[in-house]
């Protein structure tokens, strides 16, 4: 996964108050709920020692933020009375957390967003379509894109059922619409893809209408399209089973990178290019020599690396090399706040995998961009 989004919390130094709260409202006494969560939040912040204006503003952008339906967390990071980010999250975190340190506490927010996929979806029938894009974006770190596609063909859309002799005519003319249509909503879908940079395009809506749509289409989209019956443009319509074609889509995607990862990592391994290991995969990292880094998320890990503020390579597994490198202050923080900030300013992608999808050393490893020269002969 892109770890770009967590820049602005990277940009700027800390200390950093890190927040996640349950923002669900299930019922009228939600909202009364969700602020009774964030008032022990700032309660848990203020001991820690954050100061009041970083407590407010972190209060209002949470407790402003736009509601949504069902159940979703919110992480807010702030600093110096100002907040870097607001992120939702598709499920409530396991517990309403608050941290205060030098490094902000991301780790929890990247593990339940997890990978985006920009995505198209298209509910289409013969007059035109819905499109939604979703693009990933560094600022905000998603970007919504709806458009309303009318087909240039308004009328006639329908063909007649009526005795007597049929009409051939009108029949041609209803289907040169529906194809000059379909062939509308295919230019602007293609236009948005290529926006949004489109890994998948679902396609919903009008049996009919759907294969002549994505006939369509320009073969690079085509190969990309994942149809379902689910989806319709028509007022009310639930959009629920459209909704679990698109997760789903989404998901397959997710697991097909992570897939990739672990086969390229395990090349690497047999020709001895990747690394494992907590101390290896550091020593990489300050090389700026990682393409990928895998990483078991160890809940109770209590691994701690040192860091230099000035540039997020600058991380070690102990004081001294940072001291041999210049640092004259080393600050000890934990392993995968150090290990998301290395990260994301050195340019790598971050795979989460599980403990037993492929043998790592101490729960982390690495893809590396070139492999290490041998020593040269004396």
């Amino acid at each position: 996964m892109d770890l770009h989004y967590l820049h602005p919390i990277y940009a700027q130094p800390g200390p950093w108050a890190s927040v996640y709260l349950d923002a669900s409202r299930n019922d009228e006494s939600g909202d009364r709920e969700v602020a009774l969560r964030w008032r022990a939040l700032a309660s848990q912040l203020e001991a820690l020692g954050a100061d009041q204006p970083t407590i407010d503003v972190t209060g209002e952008a949470l407790l402003n933020y736009p509601n949504q339906v069902g159940r979703y967390g919110l992480a807010a990071f702030a600093r110096a009375g100002r907040v870097a980010l607001v992120e939702p999250m598709n499920a409530p975190p396991p517990a309403d957390e608050a941290r205060y340190s030098e490094l902000p506490h991301a780790m929890p927010l990247v593990a339940l967003r997890g990978e985006d996929i920009p995505y198209v979806r298209v509910v289409a029938d013969r007059a035109g379509a819905d499109l939604e894009g979703l693009a990933v974006a560094t600022a905000p770190r998603l970007r919504e894109i709806d458009r309303t596609v009318r087909g240039s063909e308004p009328f006639p859309l329908h063909k007649a059922h009526s005795g007597g002799q049929g009409r051939v005519g009108d029949t041609a003319s209803i289907d040169d619409n529906w194809q000059r249509n379909a062939g509308d909503v295919a230019a602007a879908t293609a236009e948005l893809a290529e926006a949004v940079g489109a890994e998948v395009v679902v396609v919903g809506g009008d049996v009919r209408t759907v294969p002549m749509f994505v006939a369509k289409l320009p073969k690079r989209w085509q190969q990309r399209v994942v149809r379902t019956d689910a989806g319709s443009r028509a007022p009310g319509a639930d959009e629920e089973a459209l909704d679990d074609v698109t997760i789903q889509a989404i998901a397959d995607l997710a697991d097909q990178h992570t897939q990739q990862a672990i086969d390229r990592y395990q090349t690497q391994r047999g020709e001895n290019v990747s690394t494992t290991g907590l101390p290896d995969v550091v020593s990489a990292l300050q090389r700026r020599q990682v393409e990928t880094v895998l990483l078991v998320n160890d809940l109770s890990s209590t691994d701690t690396l040192f860091v230099g503020l000035d540039d997020p390579s600058l991380v070690a597994v102990d004081a001294d090399t940072l001291r041999s490198e210049g640092v004259e202050d080393p600050l000890r923080v934990r392993a995968d706040q150090a290990l998301l900030r290395a990260i994301e300013g050195t340019d790598a992608a971050l795979v989460l995998v599980g403990p037993d999808e492929v043998p790592l050393e101490h729960g982390i490893g690495a893809v590396m961009r070139w492999a290490n020269q041998p020593p040269t002969p004396e």
